[in-house]
């Protein structure tokens, strides 16, 4: 059977967000041993005192690097301009055989539209594509044989530059998802390339999303 430690250790690891809050020591020992002790207790086949998962708690060491913390915040400090565009649409269709060909007729048709915003994601069993429709309305019948199974209106993507160093830092996307997720905030697709980041949101949350984003190198 485990040690408590190690049982207290393993259920703080399953949370990153808490990990990182008893590393920054911002949060209160005996409530949190009291919210987690039932699974403790179920795991040890026991009755475990508060006492000893709170000292369980204060001699675990979060696995969080110091000098990776001072590069995020370095990277972070760099972030660069940010775009906002609205009037998205996402779409969800089944993959199929012709589905590829429907793409390139709709790369052909707005490949002079500069403007517009334009995405697709593939998967094993279905494929999204995100649209800007503020100047195109002929996707509807470009797709009209396919199976669309899904299709969101009223959306907004953000887009931040990000510098050239991103690359060589790990934990920088989970810097800025962590602090639009403590906002609550729903992200529908997530879309990178090598110094881009953008997030698709619904149009309620953007203005929250872009002072989250702005605000980012200033409050690391």
């Amino acid at each position: 059977m485990k040690a408590t430690h190690v049982i207290v250790e393993e259920i703080i690891k399953k949370s990153p967000f808490l990990e990182e809050a008893l590393a920054e020591g911002i949060i209160n020992l005996s409530s949190l041993s009291r919210q987690i002790k039932p699974e403790i207790d179920e795991l040890t086949n026991k009755d475990v005192q508060i006492g000893a998962i709170v000292m369980a708690l204060k001699r675990l060491s979060p696995k969080f690097d110091p000098n990776l913390k001072i590069k995020v915040k370095k990277v972070i400090g760099k972030l660069g301009d940010i775009t906002v565009r609205s009037k998205i649409t996402y779409y969800t269709f089944n993959n199929s055989e012709t589905l590829i060909e429907r793409q390139a007729v709709l790369l052909n048709t707005i490949k002079s539209k500069k403007d517009i915003f334009f995405a697709f994601s593939q998967g094993v069993y279905e494929t999204s594509i995100i649209l800007s429709d503020s100047d195109f309305d002929g996707f509807d019948d470009i797709f009209k044989h396919e199976t669309l199974v899904q299709k969101t209106n009223g959306l907004s993507s953000l887009t931040i530059k990000l510098p050239s160093e991103n690359a060589d830092v790990s934990g920088i996307y989970y810097f800025i998802l962590k602090k639009i997720a403590w906002e609550g905030i729903n992200i529908l697709d997530i879309i990178s390339t090598m110094h881009e980041f953008t997030i698709i949101v619904d149009d309620e949350s953007i203005d929250r999303a872009f002072t989250i984003l702005k605000n980012l190198n200033k409050n690391n």
